[in-house]
């Protein structure tokens, strides 16, 4: 049995599951804002409920993560997790292996195993929230890059003012969390009503169409510049907006508008939504830590 840790902002999220990716049981408690050293303590004290006999603890966290060391730099809201070496401080309480890999990374690695990209040599997996992250597949095999970067869509430039040189990126241009906002506010729904919002985009409201519309058009171009430099087989796509099937619907229509304005020849996306939802990072957690301790092996 394995303990498999998935640190938010909000929650940590943890269950025990089978090396086959079986979830036994699982929790969450709210995260904590004190320190490092807190944050482990609660997971120490996790571990020392387990069920059964436990073989190793599987973390996936926001932030840079060196997978050879455990080193976690720039854990997003977590600024406390900054040069924190998470797999040393476990491993020294719990006395049993650990692993650690970036969010987004874990959602690609959970796709990768047992999920939409699972057949495939060559993907790109993209969530899409407050910003956008995901992963990059090359040959069967998760991407990570010479600097650990790779697939990090949200700091990817739209487009640059070329008198400041302040630039756009793709986080703030493709992410859904400001689309629903912003449909939101001139609708009058509460913040991050996405199913209100989604109502009001399926109805085909204009106020609505207006903004996921253009929202749907900077998500298509990412994609298909991605098409270009990486030539995928297959894009999934994550995050809370994926199961609306106007989502990626939308996509895929400012995709057949972009190509029909700009014929140029690109192999057309195939794009699909991600198999997993809210569990995707604990399962991506997982499959990483049996690919570190050699219990899985990619041919």
């Amino acid at each position: 049995m394995y303990l498999s840790f998935d640190i938010g902002g909000t929650f940590v999220k943890y269950a025990w599951m089978s090396s086959d990716g079986e979830m036994i049981k699982q929790g969450e408690f709210s995260t904590p804002y004190k320190s490092a050293e807190y944050l482990v303590n609660k997971m120490v004290e996790i571990f020392n409920v387990s069920p059964a006999k436990i073989k190793g603890i599987a973390i996936c966290c926001p932030g840079t993560i060196d997978i050879n060391t455990g080193v976690i730099y720039y854990g997003g809201a977590l600024t406390y997790l900054h040069e924190k070496n998470l797999v040393q401080m476990l491993s020294e309480q719990c006395r049993v292996p650990v692993s650690i890999e970036n969010d987004g990374k874990c959602v690609a690695l959970a796709e990768l195993w047992k999920g939409a990209v699972k057949d495939y040599l060559h993907s790109v997996i993209l969530t899409f929230g407050t910003g956008v992250g995901g992963g990059i597949v090359i040959n069967g095999k998760l991407h990570r890059g010479a600097h650990l970067e790779a697939g990090e869509q949200s700091y990817v430039m739209e487009s640059i003012d070329h008198a400041s040189h302040k630039a756009k990126f793709i986080g703030t241009m493709c992410s859904a969390s400001t689309m629903v906002n912003e449909i939101a506010a001139i609708k009058g729904l509460e913040k991050n009503d996405g199913i209100g919002v989604f109502k009001y985009i399926d109805a085909k409201d204009p106020d609505a169409l207006e903004i996921f519309n253009i929202f749907c058009t900077n998500v298509a171009v990412q994609i298909l510049n991605l098409q270009y430099i990486i030539d995928p087989d297959i894009f999934a796509i994550g995050g809370g907006v994926s199961v609306q099937p106007a989502f990626i619907n939308g996509i895929k229509d400012a995709i057949e508008r972009i190509k029909k304005a700009n014929p140029h020849h690109v192999a057309k996306p195939y794009i699909v939504p991600c198999h997993f939802t809210s569990s995707a990072n604990l399962y991506g957690a997982l499959y990483n830590f049996l690919l570190q301790n050699g219990s899985i092996e990619i041919t």
